[in-house]
């Protein structure tokens, strides 16, 4: 898991890190992830190897980062006034269509690390998520919310990776069925 302290995650310094998240996400949808040296991402970045290390540790850390930050967007859209009258807990429906609707946004990311064989970092990220935000709200036990998160993982990959032949819609419903 990426260290970045608070005071690392400023929005100046958010735009850096948010280009070598994805000149390194660009580099893997073109080569092998092992072979993806650090110098090769911060010439598609446009930085200094210094910049690369007053961030990062490892390519793990980029993606942890990446990933870190678009949950937080979607930390932001779910508290969203607009949306947040619109949607209950965490298992209904209109919650689950709007996850499935944000996190359709950034397909190829996660895609891109699924092909990588990278699923571990997704997975690590959706269960903490889980443990950090959902547990203390709705307090439950923690091993029926690993359960939920990585079903509502698989089948959006899944719907993902079989381009998305069914509608957000049905596959929401689906998901709200099992939770019911």
């Amino acid at each position: 898991m990426s260290n970045l302290s608070d005071s690392n995650k400023t929005q100046r310094n958010r735009f850096t890190r948010m280009c070598i998240g994805e000149a390194l996400i660009n580099l893997m949808q073109q080569q092998d992830y092992n072979s993806i040296k650090i110098s090769d991402i911060v010439a598609k970045a446009g930085t200094s190897r210094m910049t690369y290390y007053n961030y990062y540790h490892s390519k793990t850390d980029i993606l942890e980062d990446y990933l870190q930050e678009i949950v937080a967007e979607y930390l932001r859209s779910a508290n969203d006034d607009s949306i947040k009258d619109k949607i209950g807990g965490f298992q209904d429906y209109e919650h689950i269509l709007h996850a499935l609707n944000f996190f359709d946004e950034y397909a190829s990311f996660f895609l891109t690390l699924v092909n990588a064989g990278l699923y571990s970092i997704i997975i690590e990220a959706v269960n903490r998520f889980m443990e950090e935000q959902i547990l203390p709200i709705y307090p439950r036990s923690v091993y029926r919310l690993y359960y939920y998160s990585g079903a509502l993982l698989n089948t959006f990959l899944k719907w993902e990776e079989h381009e998305k032949k069914e509608s957000v819609e049905e596959i929401a419903e689906i998901i709200a069925s099992f939770t019911s």
